[in-house]
C-alpha cells in the first residue's frame, strides 16, 4: 500500500505542474529568449507579442534581460534558454575558437548599429566627423560591438584611438549616459530612447547616427543550437514569422499609433517619447526586412571586428547562418 500511495503521489507531484502549465500558458508553447539588453531599437519583437502575434503561431515567449552577448551565449550553449538574441559575433568566436557546439543563426533582426552620438554642445547643424579630432569619446567596453563599430566610422574619417581622438573603455556599457552626465568625456553613444529624452532635457545634443555612418550590418540575431532548430522547426519558423509580422508593422504604421502598443514594455516611458524613437529608427532603416543576412553585411562585420584587432580568423557564412527559414516566411508573410 505504501508502495502503491508513493507512486500515485510522485505521478500526481509530475502530473500537476505539467497542467498548471498548459492552463497558465493556454496551450501555447513556451519559448525561452535571452536578449542582449531591453531597448525600443528592438521594438518589432515587442510589437509581435504586443500585437498577438506569436499567440497566433501558438507560441509563448518567456523574455529574459542576458545584459550581454557572452551571458546569451551562454545561456543557449548550457539550455538555459531557447533562443539568444544578440551580435551574432557570439557565435562567430565559439566558430573560430574551434568548438564543436556552435548555434546557428536563422534570422537577423536590425541591420546596422542602433546608437546615436551626444555632444555636450549644440553642433546638430554643423557636425562632421572630423569634429571629433583631439575630443574623449564613451562608446562601450573594448571589444563589444558599439564599440568595434564606432572605432570603424572613427578610422573611416581618419581618427584614430590614442593618436588624434580618445576612446575612453572605461565606463561599463549600463552606467555611459550617468559617466556623461557627470561629465566624463566630450561625447557619449546612447540608444534610443535615452539619446531623444537626454537631449528633451537639455543636457546635451544628438549629433548622429553611428549605424547610417557605419553601413548595413548583422547588429542582432536570432540564435539557437541546431539541435533545437531541428526538434523545434514549426516553433522556429513561427517565432520568425510573427516577428517579421511585427517588422512589417513597425514600418506600415505611423509611430505615434504603433507605442500605444509598446509602453507595457517601458516602464516609465512615455508615448510620445516611444513615438520618437520608433522615428528615429525608422529614418535610418533599423530593420532587416526579410530578417535573412547577407554575405555583404556578414563580412563588414568581420571587417569590424578585425579592424578592432578582435579577430583571429575569418569564417565562412555558410558555417554559422542558416537562411532557408527566414527566406521561404519573408515570401509567405509579404505574398510574394
Amino acid at each position: 500500500m505504501k508502495k502503491l500511495l508513493t507512486a500515485i503521489l510522485c505521478f500526481m507531484m509530475v502530473i500537476l505542474p505539467l497542467s498548471a502549465c498548459a492552463n497558465n500558458d493556454d496551450g501555447l508553447k513556451k519559448v525561452r529568449v535571452n536578449e542582449v539588453t531591453h531597448s525600443i531599437f528592438y521594438a518589432p519583437m515587442y510589437a509581435a507579442d504586443s500585437l498577438g502575434y506569436f499567440k497566433e503561431e501558438g507560441i509563448k515567449i518567456e523574455l529574459t534581460n542576458g545584459g550581454g552577448a557572452d551571458a546569451v551565449m551562454s545561456a543557449v550553449l548550457s539550455g538555459s534558454a531557447d533562443i539568444g538574441f544578440c551580435g551574432p559575433e557570439a557565435a562567430l568566436y565559439v566558430l573560430i575558437g574551434g568548438s564543436n557546439n556552435v548555434p546557428t543563426v536563422f534570422g537577423q533582426l536590425t541591420k546596422r548599429d542602433g546608437s546615436f552620438l551626444v555632444s555636450r554642445k549644440d553642433e546638430k547643424a554643423t557636425f562632421k566627423w572630423s569634429d571629433l579630432e583631439g575630443k574623449e569619446i564613451l562608446a562601450g567596453r573594448k571589444g563589444g560591438v558599439p564599440a568595434m563599430t564606432f572605432e570603424y566610422v572613427l578610422n573611416a574619417n581618419e581618427l584614430y584611438d590614442g593618436q588624434n581622438v580618445k576612446m575612453n573603455y572605461d565606463v561599463a556599457f549600463n552606467l555611459m549616459t550617468s559617466a556623461f552626465e557627470a561629465g566624463t568625456a566630450d561625447y557619449c553613444t546612447m540608444f534610443e530612447p535615452v539619446a531623444s529624452e537626454y537631449e528633451k532635457a537639455g543636457k546635451g545634443y544628438v549629433v548622429a547616427s553611428v549605424g547610417e555612418a557605419s553601413g548595413e550590418v548583422p547588429y542582432t540575431c536570432y540564435i539557437a543550437k541546431e539541435s533545437y532548430i531541428e526538434k523545434n522547426t514549426d516553433t522556429v519558423k513561427g517565432f520568425l514569422r510573427a516577428i517579421m509580422k511585427g517588422i512589417k508593422y513597425i514600418n506600415e504604421t505611423a509611430s505615434n499609433e504603433a507605442a500605444k502598443y509598446l509602453t507595457a514594455y517601458f516602464d516609465g516611458t512615455d508615448e510620445a517619447a516611444i513615438a520618437t524613437s520608433l522615428d528615429s529608427y525608422k529614418k535610418i532603416d533599423s530593420w532587416q526586412k526579410d530578417m535573412t543576412m547577407t554575405t555583404d553585411s556578414f563580412d563588414r562585420l568581420q571587417d569590424i571586428i578585425e579592424n578592432a584587432g578582435e579577430l583571429s580568423k575569418r569564417a565562412e557564412f555558410s558555417e554559422l547562418v542558416n537562411t532557408e527559414y527566414s527566406t521561404a516566411i519573408y515570401k509567405e508573410v509579404y505574398g510574394l
